[in-house]
Formats: structure tokens, C-alpha cells, sequence
């Protein structure tokens, strides 16, 4: 990737895209590739374009962000999806999650932290907005159930590991390492890689000795 990162907006209201295409190209480091007003075209379109990142919509009348995330991610796995609507609950933050989303944030969001947001998808690491957190700890106040899978990344980032470590070790590659991330995070309730591994041993999901190293800040 180079040091500029290519993002695409999604978005059936061009309010919305040509806001944060303004914004964003105040920033040096990024650039708008295009914009697509809904998820049929944006499917398309990541083909021709090959954005880094791209900001996706959640509720459009031809194609769900939801689906249009699960087709781009299918297609392009290195492009990285970041979920930015009105919309928040439960079942749309994990729904995004395990359709590939890299992040999940509220339409609310200020600039700086939605600059932050992209810069932090390009680098594979997953943000998810204080409302959707808040949400999935109300939802998942019982003990979470991570999977086999789930729970070696999990050990991993006790560990200190970065997500390409992570891959290394398991014999996965760094993308579906981050989803894996991002789904751990989300069933857990916690915003950072950090507070994951706190949770996992205060709560036994992981041994005491798997604690070599202090997790890298997501």
C-alpha cells in the first residue's frame, strides 16, 4: 500500500458524500478515489477503482451496506470497509463485523475522529464507535462465546502479537486475522486489543502464563 491512502464514500444522499469528500481532501495522506451512491455500484466500482478504504452506508435502497461489504470483501480482500450510518444495535454491529467491516461509526462522528478511522483501517486495525460498544456490552453481559479460532487470536494478541504475527503463527493471512480481531472485540464489548486481553484474563478465557508481553494499542 502506498503511503496515500485511496478511499471510496457510499452514500445514497450526496450531502453525505460530497461532506466527506470535502473533508477529507483537506487531509495530505488521503485521497477520494469516487463515490458511489449506492451498494450495487460500489461493488462495481471497487473493481476499477481499488480504494483502500471505503466508507460504507449502511441502509441504501438497492443493496445493504451489510451485503455490498460482504461482496466487496469477498472480492477484494484487501480492501478494507468502514461502516458509517445513523444506525446502531446489536445485531448491525455484528452483522457488519462478520460481513468484513473494519469499523462501525455513528454519522455523528467528528472529523478528526473519522480521519483517524481510515488512517486505522489502512493499518488493519479495527474502531468501533462508543454508542456500538456500548451497545454490544448491554447485549453481551454474559460470558461471550469466542470460537476455537477466536480464542487462538485471542491468545495471540495476549501475547503481544501483531496481526501478522497472528497470521504467521496460525497459518492465516493478516486480513482474516483482522476480521477475527474485530469480531473478538465486538463479542467482547471492549474498544482496543489491550483492554481484550484484560477482559480475556480477568474472565479465564485465556491462561495466566499466555501473558508475555504487553498488547500493542489497537
Amino acid at each position: 500500500m502506498s503511503s496515500t491512502i485511496r478511499v471510496m464514500v457510499v452514500d445514497d444522499h450526496a450531502v453525505i458524500t460530497d461532506g466527506v469528500s470535502s473533508l477529507l481532501a483537506l487531509q495530505p495522506d488521503i485521497e477520494v478515489v469516487g463515490a458511489a451512491v449506492g451498494g450495487r455500484v460500489a461493488v462495481a466500482l471497487c473493481a476499477d477503482l481499488q480504494p483502500d478504504v471505503v466508507l460504507m452506508d449502511m441502509s441504501m435502497p438497492d443493496m445493504s451496506g451489510i451485503e455490498a461489504t460482504r461482496q466487496i470483501r469477498s472480492r477484494h480482500p484487501s480492501i478494507r470497509i468502514v461502516i458509517l450510518t445513523s444506525y446502531v444495535d446489536e445485531a448491525m454491529v455484528r452483522d457488519a463485523v462478520s460481513a468484513g467491516a473494519t469499523g462501525y461509526l455513528l454519522k455523528s462522528v467528528s472529523g478528526a475522529k473519522l480521519v483517524q478511522a481510515i488512517r486505522s483501517a489502512a493499518q488493519d486495525q479495527a474502531t468501533l464507535s462508543s454508542e456500538a460498544l456500548v451497545h454490544l456490552a448491554v447485549a453481551g453481559s454474559s460470558q461471550p462465546e469466542l470460537t476455537a479460532r477466536e480464542l487462538d487470536v485471542l491468545r495471540g494478541l495476549s501475547q503481544g502479537r501483531t496481526n501478522k504475527q497472528i497470521a504467521a503463527g496460525l497459518s492465516l493471512s493478516p486480513g482474516t486475522v483482522r476480521v477475527h480481531v474485530s469480531s473478538i472485540l465486538a463479542k467482547l464489548g471492549v474498544e482496543n486489543r489491550t483492554a481484550a486481553a484484560d477482559f480475556a484474563h480477568r474472565n479465564g478465557l485465556v491462561a495466566t502464563d499466555d501473558r508475555t508481553a504487553k498488547p500493542p494499542p489497537f
